[in-house]
């Protein structure tokens, strides 16, 4: 059902002040804004890959991805255009951070002790994160998202809602999956600098290499599924406040392939875990000290009119009440500095403060 923007918002506001479950997104580089409004509250979990409905699933293989199925569900779409007026209130609310677990002095200390893991185990990467606490005076949920649907427009933005799980939202820049009658999309995201007026900058080889790590898994792990593979060249795409290095990979999903094993072979991709994966896996688990949760995992539209969207959360935050737990992370190699490695994670902080 099509409706108005600014009533289609007034919907959503009132179903997510009921307690109702819930999920709010719209693609990168496009004006349609679709909703999920699932009929009851029960929690439904993802059976198969064959179901159809929004996947939202967790950066550990071992929890359970969770669904809202098409079928138990009433489907809202709006168009945001350049010109929507979205109605956003003036921001003053004041933040501050509450949570010292993961402080500079402890990310630094984790990233050390990651060069000397990858220096002494055959490792090309191992991907490092942590969680900063905020606590806000106030906090408009749906202004919040009107803010990023503004600020992102080349990002998959969503919110996400369910009373037995919580609040997330995001503004991911990096696609996991994309199927379409066959055709299949995804891309190697890697490599950060801050965007200072301009994506004509020079990379350094560290973020080259890291990038390239992750194109070459990307091609290696699904050649058995993919015919007529494209690889485009490298290049520099903006995502917020930051620069990312990316590459485009397409091609034809064999008819022998499912889209169990594809997902099961990219998830997670080295540019939210590392290389070699299993090792990098392990030691995140054993190292990073606290739960990942949904953060690096994936989210998105499964087998909706023959079509599979997914993508990698990244850019993401959870609130609860007035606490809001930002995830962010960073790619390191043995040519790695820790102290730029912290301020690669405040950066990226900054893509969900900015609409705080």
């Amino acid at each position: 059902m099509q409706k108005e923007i600014i009533n289609f918002f007034n919907e959503i506001s009132e179903f997510y002040n009921s307690n109702t479950p819930l999920v709010v997104f719209r693609k990168p580089d496009e004006a349609c804004i679709t909703a999920y409004i699932q009929n009851n509250d029960e929690l439904h979990y993802l059976n198969s890959f064959e179901d159809q409905g929004f996947v939202f699933a967790p950066f550990n293989k071992n929890e359970k991805e969770l669904l809202f199925p098409i079928n138990e569900c009433t489907l809202l779409t709006s168009e945001v255009s350049e010109s929507a007026d979205l109605k956003i209130k003036r921001n003053d609310s004041n933040f501050n951070i509450i949570s010292n677990e993961y402080s500079k002095e402890n990310h630094i200390q984790l990233v050390n002790k990651g060069i000397d893991f990858i220096q002494n185990n055959n490792v090309k990467k191992v991907v490092l994160s942590r969680k900063e606490t905020l606590e806000i005076d106030k906090i408009d949920v749906i202004d919040t998202l009107k803010k990023m649907l503004n600020s992102y427009k080349n990002a998959f933005v969503y919110l996400w809602y369910h009373p037995r799980v919580g609040l997330w939202m995001g503004a991911s820049p990096e696609q996991l999956i994309s199927v379409s009658h066959n055709k299949f999309k995804t891309m190697a995201l890697a490599g950060t600098q801050l965007y200072e007026n301009s994506t004509n900058v020079v990379w350094k080889e560290k973020e080259k290499q890291e990038q390239q790590f992750v194109t070459d898994y990307i091609l290696e792990n699904i050649k058995l599924s993919i015919d007529t593979i494209k690889v485009s060249e490298a290049y520099t795409v903006k995502a917020g406040n930051l620069l990312h290095i990316r590459t485009d990979i397409s091609g034809k999903l064999k008819s022998s392939s499912s889209l169990s094993n594809l997902i099961d072979s990219l998830h997670p991709t080295p540019a939210v875990c590392g290389l070699p994966k299993d090792k990098a896996i392990k030691f995140i688990l054993e190292n990073e000290e606290y739960n990942r949760s949904y953060y690096t995992g994936y989210l998105g539209e499964l087998n909706i009119d023959n079509c599979t969207s997914l993508f990698v959360n990244l850019r993401c935050m959870q609130l609860n009440d007035n606490i809001v737990s930002i995830y962010i992370g960073g790619g390191i190699t043995i040519d790695s500095i820790a102290e730029n490695e912290w301020e690669e994670t405040v950066s990226k902080a900054k893509v969900m403060k900015k609409i705080l």
